[in-house]
């Protein structure tokens, strides 16, 4: 058995009167329960995802410096982007990554990457949006449940990688999932990746796997026992019916999701999903201490933090129960 030591043939001497008999493998069973002891639960990453346009931002990112540049009207435009992908049958992303490069350079700007990350600063950002991250991480600091529990911002996006890398909030995120331009290898920037509706769903996976590496594939099976970041442990904030895949998949793998809608309007979109059952709560984009928004996420966070407790004290029992049974 493993563990057990192998003793050298020694001459048998019998026990002195009231001594107890040493039991063989005591000690390397100690030492088991010793070190499972000191391994930790790993389960305790908690990742919160967001959506970008009209989820931490009012508008579409590149109706703030990108359109006005080029001279050209936000609504035009979309309509004009749409139009070519339905007569084309193109992706609309594809199209619209497309097209807005080619109003540029038929107006004769020059757009380059350090161009779109300068936009960044011009990008508006719905009320405590600043503040939120450093709000959600002292109240997971300061909740009795919270030890040794580490929290992750993800930010998915069909938008793009350079605007985003330009506003004030780049730095509060683990990682970015972006669309993103091919500067170098077109005189009219070719688009290097383009994240759909449906394939935001792929990062949300990569996150659970803990596989963030874009070179790495994520097609391969990883048990549940083996991922990194569950489903149980994360949080997807979107807006609208783009992000019904990304809620989909989250609430049936037993995560959450959280819809917001502008302050003041557009209830309508928020109360379908909540309906459809696509999240679990709605609220205004308002992002500041005390707002709902705040404290229906701190609801759930409160949920996390009791899973992931209960989780380790399951674990726990687990580890000593198979030290024992060796």
């Amino acid at each position: 058995m493993a563990g057990r030591r192998t003793q050298p043939p020694t001459q048998a001497v019998e026990p002195k009167s009231g001594s107890k008999r040493p039991v063989r493998g005591a000690k390397s069973k100690a030492k088991r329960v010793a070190k499972n002891a000191s391994e930790e639960f790993g389960k305790k990453t908690i990742a919160l995802v967001y959506d970008f346009d009209g989820t931490l931002s009012p508008r579409p990112m590149q109706e703030y410096a990108f359109m006005p540049k080029i001279g050209i009207d936000p609504q035009d435009f979309w309509d004009e982007s749409n139009k070519i992908a339905r007569e084309q049958q193109a992706d609309p992303l594809i199209t619209y990554m497309h097209l807005l490069y080619k109003k540029a350079k038929e107006k004769g700007v020059r757009i380059d990457r350090e161009d779109l990350v300068a936009q960044g600063r011009d990008v508006d950002l719905f009320p405590g949006v600043t503040n939120w991250f450093a709000a959600i991480k002292d109240y997971i600091s300061e909740h009795p449940a919270s030890h040794g529990v580490e929290l992750r911002h993800y930010l998915i996006s069909s938008g793009l990688t350079e605007i985003i890398e330009g506003t004030s909030i780049r730095g509060e995120f683990h990682n970015v999932f972006a669309s993103e331009y091919w500067f170098d290898a077109y005189d009219l920037p070719y688009p290097k990746r383009v994240i759909t509706d449906t394939g935001k769903t792929q990062y949300i996976f990569r996150i659970n796997k803990g596989i963030e590496d874009l070179d790495q594939s994520i097609n391969e099976h990883m048990p549940e026992g083996r991922r990194p970041v569950p489903f149980l442990n994360m949080v997807y904030f979107g807006d609208g019916d783009t992000d019904v895949p990304s809620m989909a998949v989250m609430r049936k793998n037993g995560g959450y999701a959280v819809a917001v809608h502008p302050p003041g309007k557009a209830v309508e979109n928020c109360i379908k999903l909540f309906q459809a059952q696509r999240c679990d709560f709605f609220a205004p984009a308002d992002y500041r201490v005390g707002s709902d928004l705040y404290k229906r996420t701190c609801l759930l966070l409160d949920r996390i933090l009791a899973d992931i407790r209960i989780g380790e004290e399951v674990w726990q029992m687990e580890q000593a129960t198979k030290a024992g049974s060796k």
